[in-house]
């Protein structure tokens, strides 16, 4: 992906260029091309559509989507379930009013969108705004075919302003202007800027505080090189379509084979002998002339054996180079292990991992603006103090978590420990509510003990039986006596 670089000398946040946002926009069209490339592989427009043959040859077109498949698995794996966020216990209830308000700003559902675009596109674009007409902060994704961030040319490459834009054109005078939304640190401008170099462009129109205190577009990359995952496939997806189409087109034609006759003919002109061929079709009898005469239908042999191994071999070069595994593939069938599950989920870890780091990076921004935002409300929030926990969308051996939990206890905090259970959404809760457990469970076992120790002890049936012995053992002796 192209990094888009702007002198940090000659700019200037209060006095935009519009030319020179003209020419960004310009540049990133070529991006452009990429990114909407990869959303047609994703939703179905692949090269396999737009193959044509020869009239009257079998042209089936057989489209095999492996490009949404790894890219629904990716996410699904990355993010089943909504991020949470962890902080000091002095900072738990500043967190909560800003869990609060990423619950108003419905930052879940942003999140999803962020990440599914991050796989499909290799890189994914946030706006943070204030909502008209009221004072709380709303989330949105935005199309990377139409939003970049300009960085400034220093070793540090920090970035300067983001830019939203799209096109609008005029059909009756052929003409057409971009409207682009430039967000830098502490305005924002709503750009008119016409598509054309060479025109003298109107002047800025006034910009808007946004209240923000950094810039509202956020960037979340899917890797360094902001590398879609399947998007280096793509060409190993096309061939496995053009193989699918080709098996069926050799079906095709083998049911509409050749028919050759020998010592006869079918009419005595073109005419007579495609009126043959038709009753011949409808009715599926021929009659020869006589015994020297024959017939019979030029066919291809099939390697079905060889297409077989093929299309298995084109399929595990599709995942195994995505590094997204085929769940359905009969490696996955039974039941393994954990560990031996994480060795065959390997190359899919390794991948969510990365996509970690550079959403952690894009989260913080996030939580930077929303913090700076709530500050203004005199609400103290530290955002480096505040941690993002992802959990992966992987069925888990309850029986191994379990153990492992018992195991741990006493070298690992309880919190960590109780963390690791996905249905557990707050750990601090839950260990307080285990603590109120034990705490009444333990008045309970004392109010019992006490109540036993103020109840009379009774005679055991054994002591009783001991008495009647000796009185009967006295009773034989004294007639013994007599």
């Amino acid at each position: 992906m192209h990094t888009f670089t702007y002198s940090a000398e000659a700019y200037d946040e209060n006095n935009i260029d519009k030319k020179k946002i003209l020419v960004l926009i310009t540049k990133h069209q070529k991006e452009s091309e990429r990114i909407l490339n990869n959303l047609d592989y994703y939703l179905g427009k692949q090269a396999i559509n737009e193959r044509a043959k020869k009239e009257g040859l079998a042209n089936n077109k057989i489209m095999v989507n492996h490009a949404r498949d790894i890219s629904d698995t990716a996410t699904g794996y990355f993010l089943a379930s909504p991020i949470t966020y962890a902080t000091s216990n002095e900072g738990k209830k500043d967190l909560d009013r800003l869990t609060d308000a990423f619950d108003q700003a419905n930052t879940d559902d942003v999140d999803h969108d962020n990440a599914l675009d991050m796989s499909r596109c290799g890189v994914a674009y946030e706006y943070v705004y204030v909502k008209e007409n009221e004072s709380i902060l709303a989330c949105r994704n935005l199309e990377p075919m139409n939003t970049f961030l300009v960085y400034d040319d220093t070793i540090e490459q920090n970035p300067l302003f983001g830019v939203y834009y799209y096109l609008s054109k005029d059909d009756t005078t052929d003409k057409g202007k971009y409207i682009a939304t430039v967000c830098t640190k502490n305005y924002i401008y709503r750009f008119v800027i016409l598509n054309d170099a060479a025109a003298s462009q109107l002047p800025n129109e006034a910009p808007e505080d946004h209240f923000l205190g950094d810039i509202p577009i956020i960037e979340y990359r899917n890797n360094k090189d902001c590398i879609g995952d399947f998007e280096q496939q793509k060409s190993l997806i096309d061939a496995y379509n053009t193989l699918m189409s080709d098996r069926i087109n050799d079906k095709e034609q083998f049911l509409e084979a050749l028919l050759v006759v020998y010592g006869a003919v079918l009419g005595d002109d073109e005419k007579e002998t495609k009126k043959a061929a038709k009753e011949l079709k409808d009715s599926g009898i021929l009659e020869l002339p006589d015994t020297n005469a024959k017939a019979e239908y030029i066919t291809r042999q099939f390697d079905e054996a060889g297409v077989e191994i093929l299309k298995k071999a084109l399929k595990d070069d599709i995942y195994t180079m995505s590094h997204v595994p085929n769940l359905t593939d009969e490696n996955f069938v039974g039941n393994s292990s954990g560990v031996a599950m994480e060795y065959k989920l390997l190359g899919l870890e390794m991948i969510t991992r990365t996509k970690e780091r550079y959403y952690t990076k894009g989260l913080k921004q996030r939580i930077k603006l929303f913090c700076n935002y709530l500050n203004i409300k005199a609400l103290s929030l530290n955002p480096a103090a505040i941690m993002p926990n992802y959990s992966r969308g992987l069925p888990k051996n309850m029986l191994e978590l379990s153990q492992m939990i018992v195991n741990l206890k006493g070298t690992v905090s309880a919190k960590t420990l109780i963390s690791q259970l996905d249905f557990v959404e707050d750990p601090d809760g839950e260990i307080e509510n285990v603590k109120k457990e034990n705490e009444e469970s333990a008045k309970l076992q004392q109010s019992i003990f006490a109540n036993n120790e103020n109840v009379p002890p009774k005679e055991s049936e054994d002591e009783n039986d001991e008495e009647t012995k000796d009185s009967v053992a006295d009773d034989k002796v004294a007639k013994q006596d007599s």
